[in-house]
């Protein structure tokens, strides 16, 4: 079997922009093998050509490269991330009183969307699923390892030192707003050791408005909370987003000097192009194009990352031939939102061990499958 050249293999890596079309965007059946040629996976080139590359590391927000894997594998992580990690989220509301304009089912869905937080030890380790009752079937109850209880009790009341003229409702009235943070945490068992002071159930944002009340209205409810996956309901998914897009290049096939470089590097976000002088030695290559421009500018490609892929340079005549736009296939940029319960870097190292978890099951289901 043949083995495709490096600029061959380089040419497949990248997926064509173009003004009207996108093209190379199609893989085969097989992805990463062509027919007649050798393409034996091997775990020493693979490690070799593998690479992950932080770009910004916080506890709510990470983004990093994903390099020299398929997008199938990417798009796994992805999923995985938004739908099997699982988080703490409220299930059950029970209500005892609302005499709220919003009505209880209506309460009870802004409840069970706030995220919550809480001693990471607790959340992943200690805390158990809760398996819900098939119909007919006795429930199995409620225990301190896979139920985190809460309370909801507020009443709005008149202030009485507000002042006669006194239009603002919040110093008018004590709890006009239901925040999330009036929501308190009722530890049970054995929560106490894993949930207190600093690692106490609490809402990841505690200015999160719940309702607005007026004297004679009050909430009084409490929640059970319950471990679960975003498949079964957004509200357990650990991430306000997790999305991926694949690493823009930009080729520049003719020196683009003077006007035209500053226009050029007009079309791109900020930072993506930049600006420098040719150089003597430039001006004084054959060839180059450059002959007899020293001292004048250049548009030169600074961070391909920044930009945006809107083509707009593609809509100039001038730069008509000059540039060359694609996507590179095999290169994902990941942005991981956090929701709060997890770090968003986490977030990515779990995803990693439920595929690998569900690798496991089918290597297991294929082997008794065959025997």
């Amino acid at each position: 079997m043949k083995h495709p050249s490096q600029a061959e293999i380089e040419r497949r890596k990248i997926v064509g922009i173009n003004a009207e079309t996108v093209t190379d965007n199609t893989t085969t059946d097989y992805p990463g093998h062509w027919p007649g040629e050798n393409h034996e996976w091997n775990i020493d080139t693979f490690r070799d050509n593998f690479q992950v590359e932080f770009h910004q590391n916080d506890p709510l927000l990470a983004s990093f490269s994903l390099i020299g894997v398929d997008a199938s594998i990417a798009n796994a992580f992805r999923r995985i991330m938004i739908a099997d990690v699982p988080s703490l989220a409220i299930e059950y509301v029970f209500m005892a009183n609302n005499t709220s304009v919003i009505q209880d089912e209506v309460l009870a869905h802004r409840l069970g969307l706030i995220p919550f937080k809480g001693g990471r030890e607790g959340l992943h380790k200690f805390l158990k699923w809760y398996k819900k009752p098939a119909d007919g079937d006795e429930d199995p109850g409620n225990f301190d390892y896979n139920t985190i209880r809460m309370e909801l009790n507020v009443e709005c009341t008149h202030n009485e030192n507000a002042a006669e003229d006194e239009e603002d409702p919040n110093k008018l009235y004590h709890h006009a707003n239901v925040y999330a943070s009036d929501i308190k945490f009722d530890p049970i068992g054995r929560q106490s050791q894993y949930f207190s002071g600093e690692n106490a159930i609490t809402p990841v944002n505690p200015d999160i408005l719940i309702a607005k009340l007026r004297p004679g209205q009050a909430i009084e409810c409490s929640m059970h909370m319950h471990k679960g996956a975003g498949s079964d309901h957004a509200k357990f998914s650990p991430v306000a987003t997790a999305s991926y897009r694949l690493m823009p290049t930009i080729d520049i096939l003719q020196p683009i000097l003077g006007a035209d470089a500053e226009k050029f590097s007009k079309c791109f976000p900020r930072g993506v192009i930049g600006l420098e002088k040719v150089t003597r030695r430039e001006a004084a290559q054959k060839g180059s194009g450059y002959e007899g421009h020293e001292g004048e500018l250049k548009a030169v490609v600074k961070d391909p990352m920044r930009d945006t892929v809107s083509r707009e340079c593609l809509r100039h005549a001038e730069f008509k031939d000059k540039v060359k736009l694609g996507r590179r296939r095999d290169h994902f940029i990941y942005s991981i939102e956090s929701a709060g319960q997890w770090e968003s870097d986490a977030i990515f190292l779990e995803s990693i061990a439920h595929l690998k978890e569900k690798c496991r099951k089918l290597e297991g289901q294929i082997v008794t499958m065959v025997r």
